[in-house]
């Protein structure tokens, strides 16, 4: 196969047209994905677009505002593109660019894009209004919006030859979706309350007798709304100390890019310990420098190196 002189494969005008939309689509929808993706070579970069892109369509069918029906058909008919990807059924030149370029990524890499199922059928459980009594219920949920995506990008990223506990690369990746979506998840509290979703689990609200915290800028006087979040935030770091032990399987690159989009959501999460009602108020987040040091410290490996301290462990 010959190559361009950045040593990416070379690919068709329509496919990298293809891949232009999606890394448009990603750059203007999702900037801290698409800040973390920079640091990625060309062809890992595209590959990672396309699978957002396709991603961000099923997000924005169970966000939308058609009636519940309409959108189990939409996701249904979604469901059908990716059988036809999956199925090699893609031309270059289909009036799809996503489809296009997911197809392409995919006969790059090996993208388990049964990952993209479970995405499916997370997002079916958005349109249906499910909520989580517990917490296995909450992470079931999340393995299949988060998760899933971690495993996909797994795909993307590879593991380098010999890492020890390769094996468990997937586990480890799954592990860090489940952190980014809790933490998600504690940053839109209110956000996701004012559409009439609730994701934390009814055991943990209970607990802390926060029912109805989540509407208001501030919680009511008899609810533990700090208590509730700080437990929520000790469960977040578990997941991330567990999730970061994927680091150093990865090459260089592909591990400053994880490194970086899991720094931000970690970094964002401390905010929320910091002044818990801060989500109540508004959301939160990170200034531009404070990301930039987040991918200089991916970039330098700090991560993947404390990960290699830390040693064996895991959730509890």
């Amino acid at each position: 196969m010959s190559r361009t002189v950045d040593g990416s494969p070379h690919a068709s005008a329509p496919v990298l047209a293809a891949y232009r939309y999606c890394e448009a689509v990603t750059g203007h929808q999702a900037r801290n994905f698409a800040y973390g993706i920079r640091l990625l070579p060309t062809e890992k970069r595209r590959a990672m677009s396309a699978l957002y892109a396709f991603s961000r369509r099923i997000d924005d069918i169970g966000d939308g505002a058609l009636a519940p029906d309409a959108k189990r058909t939409r996701l249904g008919e979604t469901r059908g593109l990716l059988d036809r990807i999956r199925g090699g059924a893609i031309e270059e030149d289909d009036t799809d660019p996503v489809a296009v370029a997911l197809s392409h990524a995919a006969r790059r890499f090996p993208i388990p894009l049964g990952g993209l199922d479970e995405l499916i059928d997370g997002v079916l459980k958005d349109v249906a209004g499910e909520t989580y009594e517990t917490w296995d219920d909450l992470r079931a949920y999340c393995r299949c919006v988060a998760g899933a995506i971690g495993r996909l990008s797994l795909g993307v990223f590879g593991t380098v030859p010999g890492a020890r506990d390769a094996d468990r690369a997937p586990e480890y990746a799954d592990t860090l979706g489940l952190a980014l979506q809790l933490t998600n998840i504690l940053r839109d509290v209110r956000e996701d309350a004012a559409t009439g979703r609730t994701y934390l689990p009814a055991d943990d609200i209970a607990k802390f007798g926060c029912t109805a915290a989540f509407h208001a800028s501030v919680a009511p006087s008899d609810a533990d709304f700090t208590g509730l979040v700080q437990f929520e935030v000790r469960r977040a770091r578990a997941l991330f100390a567990e999730g970061y032990r994927l680091l150093p399987m990865l090459d260089r690159r592909s591990g400053a890019c994880v490194a970086a989009m899991a720094g931000i959501y970690r970094r964002l999460l401390e905010r929320i310990a910091q002044d818990p009602a801060a989500v109540l108020r508004g959301r939160v987040s990170l200034p531009g420098h404070e990301k930039a040091y987040v991918a200089v410290r991916g970039l330098a490996g700090l991560d993947a190196r404390t990960a290699v301290r830390r040693g064996p462990g895991g959730l509890r």
